[in-house]
């Protein structure tokens, strides 16, 4: 059944809409706009950056006007612990522009792998136009950017600094997603021939090699070995020499990357709690680490966080940082920005419903680097270290109320030593199942 909007209607509805207290908000909004004119300040003045364990992680990073986020949060976890352990200036980055390019060139070849799998179903099949929509883009997710070190190391910024589209993207991937769907077309084309694997494969390696040259010249050749040379925070010179990017990583950062997990809160009816799932169509290094996803409460995901916090290490997270975030004071609480009070309705939903119905995803990765709890041991409130600059938030960083973490906060990355025995039997012998490339667990940070 249709229904026409009638003049009559039309009448009713601005009768409603006159009163003195929408008269009020009306001003209030027009001049101020919606953020502004709904501001909670007792929000605000609840959400103080102070916080009973509080880690020294220094200076921000800043991505710029680039989709790096979750490279950004994987990195600096890990820049912490080298800091700390070799005693570097808060100055000190490991570099994201390197393993940009290694994502963009391996993102190339999990395209044409997708590309050939798919290439029997038609053009308007949804897989296929999942595809084609956005052939690569910057974002990632945990076990993507360790897919990218286990193959490829890690170096320090100063030997691969940052590069114009590295920084600035938007132009590079409007270019290089061109390049990828003529490819396609090319791959498509091959199949439906009945091409033999051998021309198909040789077509798809003189693919990547356009593609390997685009990179080159776009963010400059990688490092394959290199010097690395510092002054620690006693200002003492030291130097290593002949260091690949792997080399690199196991002196520098050491970490066992097997050890460490995703964890998920995604409350929806087709994802029982503790059980694992992964994405079709989600990856970026082809016979690459996959990724792996073990679901769980929102109350066992804090506990993992703060578990790892009172150890002294960081952890990465993922949220949809849209909703109820004032990006100038640095504030993520629920109800810092009452709308709906505001227009007097009701946008209420749950979690799950958000998840459902297309309201809410994964956007954005940053890493947790402090919480304050209460005298029964309960979080309140929680420090984020963003990677947006020094001039968002405090200096860089966020205080994320506890409420706002239960609604909007869908990942972390935690040891499995904090694990209980029977969650790491889970994460390491049920076979994940296995969601739609566009379920929102496959969302991209």
């Amino acid at each position: 059944m249709s229904l026409e909007i009638t003049q009559h209607q039309i009448a009713e509805f601005k009768k409603s809409a006159q009163s003195l207290t929408t008269d009020i908000a009306r001003r209030a909004t027009t001049k101020n706009g919606i953020h502004n004119a709904s501001f909670n300040q007792s929000v605000a003045n609840s959400n103080t950056p102070i916080f009973s364990i509080d880690l020294n992680t220094g200076k921000v990073a800043n991505q710029k006007q680039s989709g790096r986020c979750w490279m950004f949060a994987a990195l600096n976890t890990m820049r912490h612990d080298i800091t700390s352990l070799f005693h570097l200036s808060d100055e000190f980055q490991l570099s994201q522009s390197y393993t940009f390019f290694w994502d963009k060139f391996e993102k190339a070849n999990y395209f044409y792998q997708n590309v050939l799998d798919t290439a029997k179903e038609p053009l308007d099949s949804r897989k296929v136009s999942f595809l084609m929509t956005t052939p690569q883009q910057d974002g990632g997710q945990w076990d993507m950017i360790v897919a990218l070190i286990e193959k490829y190391g890690v170096v320090p910024q100063s030997v691969y600094p940052e590069s114009a589209a590295s920084s600035a993207s938007r132009e590079f991937n409007t270019t290089f997603n061109t390049l990828l769907r003529h490819d396609a077309v090319s791959l498509r084309e091959l199949v439906a021939q009945h091409a033999t694997e051998e021309m198909i494969n040789a077509r798809r390696e003189e693919m990547l090699a356009h593609v390997y040259r685009v990179l080159s010249i776009t963010f400059g050749e990688p490092p394959v070995n290199f010097d690395f040379e510092y002054r620690d925070t006693d200002n003492q010179f030291k130097v290593d020499r002949g260091l690949t990017p792997q080399s690199y990583f196991d002196k520098f950062v050491g970490w066992q990357l097997s050890d460490y997990v995703s964890i998920i809160n995604a409350p929806t009816a087709d994802k029982p709690f503790n059980a694992t799932y992964n994405v079709d169509m989600l990856g970026n290094v082809v016979g690459g680490r996959e990724v792996k996803h073990l679901n769980v409460t929102i109350e066992k995901m804090k506990a993992l966080a703060i578990a790892q916090l009172k150890d002294g290490k960081s952890v990465w997270f993922g949220v949809d940082m849209g909703p109820q975030v004032d990006r100038t004071d640095g504030i993520m609480a629920a109800g810092i920005f009452a709308t709906d009070d505001l227009f007097q309705v009701d946008t209420t939903m749950t979690k799950a419903q958000r998840l459902d119905y297309g309201e809410s995803l994964m956007t954005h990765a940053m890493v947790l680097t402090g919480v304050d709890l209460d005298e029964t041991g309960k979080p309140t409130k929680w420090q984020v270290e963003n990677s947006w600059g020094e001039k968002a938030g405090k200096k860089g960083y966020f205080t994320m109320s506890d409420d706002w973490m239960s609604e909007y906060a869908y990942q972390i990355v935690v040891n499995k030593s904090y694990l209980s025995g029977e969650l790491v039997d889970i994460y390491n012998n049920t076979t994940p199942k296995l969601l739609a490339p566009w379920d929102p667990m496959g969302a991209l940070a």
